[in-house]
This record gives structure tokens, C-alpha cells and sequence, in this order.
């Protein structure tokens, strides 16, 4: 009987999400998968997380990480996402991308998907709800709303903000900082709402998905509330994610990703 070999699993980005995904995929607690290599922007920083780590891996560059991996998960800032999928869609790997917004500005990739035979996956992440939209948009969606709010922290270095001149220091009581599009969301916070833009795919696009994001002292979770009418459902959705070290992300993002990874090869798959 022919061996049965672990499918392989690299990460691009080892800051908050990456680490803990690789530690998960470390131990040995997703069935049929492991670690195989990583890429981290620190070399020393890299070199001192791999030296934790149970079982050999192999630090590499971001454009080799296709010649290791049958799987590579995307953690990295959302400027390197073109980068990173390229040549892991051409070489018919599959592709788990957290910097979801990134996608609008790089259509390319989706069509590279398609002609590679290889496919781009986005988990659930910090939302909720996405089946539920899914499964909405296979009839007739009418509208989308999105309300964020989040620890005034969270939003700091956001170029929307920069942009704008909207300072969220020393606040006392909630500001609203942007209302607009998914689309425009993902461009003035590319660090904060991947889940908006992972909203509006799944429903009616990021040009007719509206968003409103609040700076707000009153409240530690970063929260996301969701809205959806449709002719099969209202949907009307809260989740409070508790920050991770990185306070721009939720704990549940990389909890997310290790789900995912576990359903790929799981005899029992729940959800749409």
C-alpha cells in the first residue's frame, strides 16, 4: 500500500494570525496536514519563532513558498498579496487569503485562479453569517449594512484617517470616522476590514455594500454588526470579537483559518 503523505502547508506572515496557525499546524492538531514552510518579513524575528517550533520547517521567500506547499495561508500585509498568490496560482495551489480587501485591487488574481485550475479561499474570519449571505445571494438580495465599531486603537494608522486628518486619540465618546462602500472601506482600511469586503462577496459586490466604522472608547471588542434583506431572509447579526495581540484583528480571525484547514480534509464538512 502506497504511504500516505501529509498534505503541506506554508505561511506567508508571522505576526499575531500567522503564529498562532503555525503553532496549531506545529502540534499536530489538524488531521492529514503540516507545516512545511514560512516566510516572515523579520529574518531574525522568523528564525527565533522556527526555533520554537516542534518539527523542522523551512524559512523561505514569499515567491518560493509555492515550491514547498500544496497549501499556502496569506498573513501577510495586504501591499504583498500580489506577490505571494502569483506564483502559487500558477503552479495550481490552493490559496487562503486573510488580506481580502486586497483582492479588489488585484482582479488579475481571480482570473489567474480560473486559468491555473488553483483556487483562492477566504475563511469566515471575524464575521458571522456568510453561509447565510451565501446562500441569500443565490436569490435576490436587496441591501447590505455593515456598522463597526471598534476600540479607537484599533483604527490608529489607518490611511482613511491619515488621509483625512481624523484623529481618534483621547476620545470620550463614540465618532463615526467613514460611511461608505465595502470598496472604499478596503481602501482607506486595509488593515481593518477584510470582513466587510468578505461581506460583500458573498452578497451583492463591494459597490453596493454600504459600511459605517466608529472609533469608539466605550466599548473593548471590536464589533460588527450586519444587516442583510433579502426576498429568502432578514438577517440581522452582532459578534464582538476579542482583539488579538494585534489589536487591528480579532482572536477568532486565525481560529477561523485552522477551521477551515481542518474542514478540507474533514469526512464531515458543516456549513454551505
Amino acid at each position: 500500500m502506497a504511504e500516505v503523505r501529509d498534505t503541506r502547508v506554508c505561511i506567508a506572515g508571522l505576526g499575531a494570525i500567522g503564529q498562532v496557525i503555525a503553532r496549531e499546524l506545529d502540534q499536530g492538531r489538524i488531521p492529514g496536514l503540516r507545516l512545511s514552510a514560512v516566510s516572515g518579513r523579520d529574518k531574525a524575528k522568523t528564525t527565533a519563532f522556527v526555533s520554537t517550533l516542534r518539527q523542522p520547517v523551512s524559512m523561505v521567500e514569499l515567491h518560493e513558498l509555492s515550491d514547498h506547499g500544496d497549501i499556502i495561508v496569506e498573513c501577510a500585509p495586504a501591499a504583498l498579496l500580489s506577490q505571494i498568490a502569483e506564483p502559487v496560482l500558477a503552479r495550481q495551489k490552493k490559496l487562503i487569503v486573510l488580506s481580502v480587501g486586497a483582492l479588489l485591487s488585484n482582479p488579475h488574481l481571480r482570473q489567474a485562479a480560473l486559468d491555473g485550475g488553483s483556487a483562492i479561499l477566504v475563511p469566515t474570519g471575524a464575521l458571522l453569517g456568510l453561509d447565510a449571505v451565501l446562500a441569500a445571494a443565490e436569490g435576490k438580495i436587496h441591501s447590505v449594512r455593515m456598522i463597526t465599531r471598534k476600540p479607537p486603537k484599533g483604527l490608529l494608522g489607518a490611511p482613511f484617517l491619515i488621509d483625512n486628518n481624523i484623529s481618534v486619540d483621547n476620545l470620550t465618546e463614540p465618532l463615526k470616522v467613514f460611511s461608505g462602500t465595502a470598496r472604499e472601506a478596503a481602501k482607506g482600511f486595509p488593515a481593518n476590514l477584510n470582513v466587510a469586503v468578505a461581506l460583500s462577496l458573498a452578497g451583492i459586490g463591494p459597490d453596493l455594500t454600504v459600511l459605517e466604522i466608529w472609533a469608539d472608547p466605550t466599548v473593548t471588542r471590536n464589533t460588527h454588526r450586519i444587516e442583510v434583506d433579502s426576498d429568502s431572509a432578514r438577517l440581522s447579526m452582532t459578534i464582538e470579537n476579542i482583539p488579538s495581540e494585534n489589536p487591528k484583528t480579532g482572536v477568532i480571525t486565525a481560529r477561523s483559518v485552522i477551521a477551515l484547514l481542518r474542514k478540507m480534509s474533514a469526512p464531515l464538512r458543516i456549513g454551505t
